[in-house]
């Protein structure tokens, strides 16, 4: 099985952890704004619609999702975001892109580097990793929730790629601009999904043991934890006991 993914459900449980503390919302309210900068309705722009879907899903209030998207059409103050993506490796050669949106450049880059340089690290130009991965939707739904047969008709009536199987989970992947079809499908097929995001899939998977699995490890809830930090995508694979252990 795929380490990334199994990773990508632990992420979930501490998303759930991050959000008693405000972090998720904090993340979601800056994807808002950034991308309602491109229009503030929701029907007509595709990512503010998906951004305004992860906050509904995570209980936040309608008047903090509309007050982020008029931050994003500049009718309140505090929508001088900046995105930056980082590009670079992690011990073992994982490579690693990092997402951020920030409202102090210098800082963040300065940051950023520090912490892949601290923890096995270093950073690339960039272009020098991101073609190693694709713009995907991913789709985690727990096994116990519904059989291959039920998943795959579901999701291919509803234009998924494919089903993964991941150990205790489902993992359906679709071209990014099938996400909403997909999850509105399990929806209606009463099919709970363990989380539901657009990111960046890899291409192909670097196997990562003992010492390096562990630093990759470290490297990748150091970034998660920073406050600029949006997402941190990676192609490493671990062997799911030892992630386990080690997570």
């Amino acid at each position: 099985m795929s380490g990334h993914s199994k990773w990508a459900t632990i992420k979930h449980k501490k998303a759930a952890l991050d959000a008693k503390r405000g972090k998720v919302f904090t993340r979601i309210i800056k994807e808002i704004t950034i991308a309602a900068r491109s229009g503030g309705d929701p029907d007509g722009n595709p990512r503010l619609r998906t951004a305004v879907l992860a906050a509904k899903a995570v209980s936040m209030p309608a008047d903090n999702i509309k007050r982020a998207i008029m931050r994003g059409t500049g009718e309140l103050d505090g929508g001088q975001i900046d995105e930056i993506m980082f590009e670079g490796y992690g011990p073992g050669g994982a490579a690693v892109l990092v997402l951020t949106a920030t409202d102090n450049r210098n800082r963040t880059v300065s940051e950023i580097r520090h912490v892949f340089s601290k923890h096995g690290g270093n950073l690339g130009e960039q272009g020098s990793v991101a073609w190693m991965f694709e713009r995907k939707s991913n789709i985690i739904v727990e096994k116990a929730a519904a059989d291959e047969d039920t998943m795959m008709g579901v999701i291919l009536d509803a234009g998924g790629e494919d089903l993964r199987d991941e150990g205790e989970n489902w993992s359906v992947v679709s071209d990014s601009s099938a996400h909403e079809a997909v999850v509105d499908a399990l929806g209606k097929a009463n099919i709970a999904t363990v989380s539901a995001e657009i990111g960046m899939l890899p291409k192909n998977l670097v196997k990562l043991e003992g010492t390096q699995a562990k630093g990759m490890l470290r490297l990748t809830e150091i970034l998660e934890d920073h406050d600029d930090v949006q997402n941190v995508y990676s192609n490493f694979d671990i062997d799911e006991k030892e992630l386990e252990a080690l997570a």
